[in-house]
């Protein structure tokens, strides 16, 4: 079964269903986080301001005062992209404009950026966050602002973003800037791997998203802090530095911390290149996404279809005992073809003995093909049987399946029905 063949399905029964869309394999999702020089601190002038509308930014923050910028909503990605309280131009601006011009045209680019000023690493620790807020309220008050916009956790908003983004795409890997504030910290290497796990468990992510770590000013304060950095490979073979070579302007900052705008637009393609470099062929577009057609169901037919698929929902709802693994709520697809409805329901996954349980129940006996996919379109998984009417378990081979967000496509029939599947730990 080819990936041309997912379909998102939408048809009205006469009863209640669930609706999904699925995340689109080329709308590639980078992660970005870090503090100053990751918000941006560069004068954003009118070349900044033209952005295609193939980079677009899923805002973040709290503080929707930019100008179509609404939390939780895409936008074109126009600067500033962390929040609107002195942010300005940062690494993250030109790394997603560099992506799209250098990726194939079927490609979008969509960012998510979470960056407070000033701030370790620590705050970025799923749970010790707090402790750390605690500790800076009276040194460093001027902070709270800033991690107010983040809701008061900035790596759980991070993480609340992160989620909304993959039901539109695919997130692709991780960039960061951060360091300057623990340049004396020699347990900061380990501390940013904890972090990048916990991204990495809580997003259900492979084990391949690729992190990208860029380099603090050779002469500033901070020039310590790339003693750190520069270890950062040793924590994963995911882990990757970003040069910061050549960028000696620095931004009249009197401590010499941040970059220059022109220097943060160079940063910013350094970081791209990298990326680009490291993913590779997986950068690479899917085939694109057939659509498909019905007729309008008869009332008699929607009415004997409705009770048939509520029948065996029954049913199944009575007999599953097996442990829950995936996340997505249960769905139903109907097609109509000139002689006959196929009807199709999917309850939630399970793993139970190495395979994949999948609550099947279809309204009229029929041979079923079941498939799981990466989603970027690779079929792991794939068997086909025969069912009868009403609550059916099919089981698919869980051998060497991650875990990780996938794409479960089920055929009988007409019917066609793709759902998103997130397995667990």
């Amino acid at each position: 079964m080819k990936v041309s063949r997912f379909v998102n399905l939408f048809f009205g029964l006469g009863f209640a269903a669930s609706t999904f869309a699925a995340p689109d394999p080329n709308f590639h999702i980078y992660l970005a986080f870090g503090q100053s020089n990751m918000e941006g601190q560069g004068n954003i002038e009118n070349q900044d301001k033209s952005v295609d509308d193939r980079f677009q930014i899923l805002w973040s923050a709290d503080n929707g005062s930019c100008s179509g910028k609404t939390k939780g909503q895409w936008a074109k990605a126009t600067p500033p992209l962390a929040h609107c309280n002195n942010a300005k131009l940062g690494p993250t601006d030109y790394f997603g404009r560099t992506m799209v011009e250098k990726t194939d045209p079927k490609i979008k680019v969509g960012v998510v950026i979470v960056a407070v000023a000033g701030c370790s690493i620590q705050l970025f620790d799923k749970t010790g966050y707090q402790s750390y807020i605690n500790s800076v309220r009276n040194t460093q008050s001027w902070m709270t602002g800033y991690i107010n916009q983040y809701g008061g956790n900035p790596y759980g908003r991070l993480i609340e973003i992160a989620k909304k983004a993959q039901e539109s795409g695919v997130i692709k890997g991780i960039i960061f800037h951060q360091g300057e504030t623990d340049a004396g910290d020699g347990q900061w290497p380990s501390k940013v791997k904890r972090v990048y796990d916990n991204i990495i468990k809580d997003l259900g992510l492979g084990s391949d998203i690729p992190f990208l770590a860029g380099e603090v000013l050779r002469s500033g304060s901070s020039k310590g802090a790339n003693n750190n950095i520069a270890k950062l490979p040793q924590q994963s073979k995911n882990f990757y530095v970003v040069s910061s070579e050549g960028f000696n302007q620095a931004l009249g900052d009197g401590q010499n911390v941040h970059f220059t705008a022109q220097e943060y637009r160079d940063f910013g393609k350094r970081y791209a290149e990298k990326m680009i470099e490291v993913l590779g062929d997986k950068l690479k577009p899917v085939a694109a996404v057939e659509s498909s057609s019905s007729e309008a169901l008869s009332s008699d037919s929607r009415s004997s279809s409705s009770k048939a698929l509520s029948s065996s929902s029954r049913a199944h709802h009575r007999s599953s005992s097996s442990r829950e693994v995936g996340s997505s709520s249960s769905m139903t697809g109907i097609i109509v073809t000139p002689n006959a409805v196929h009807s199709v329901n999917v309850g939630k996954v399970s793993l139970e003995g190495g395979f994949l349980q999948v609550p099947v129940s279809v309204a009229r006996s029929g041979r079923v093909n079941v498939s799981l996919y990466s989603v970027l379109g690779s079929e792991i998984a794939n068997v086909s049987e025969t069912v009868k009417t009403g609550s059916n378990i099919v089981l698919l081979s869980g051998k060497n399946v991650p875990p990780g967000i996938y794409m479960l496509s089920v055929q009988i029939g007409s019917a066609n029905i793709t759902k998103r599947v997130e397995l667990g730990r």
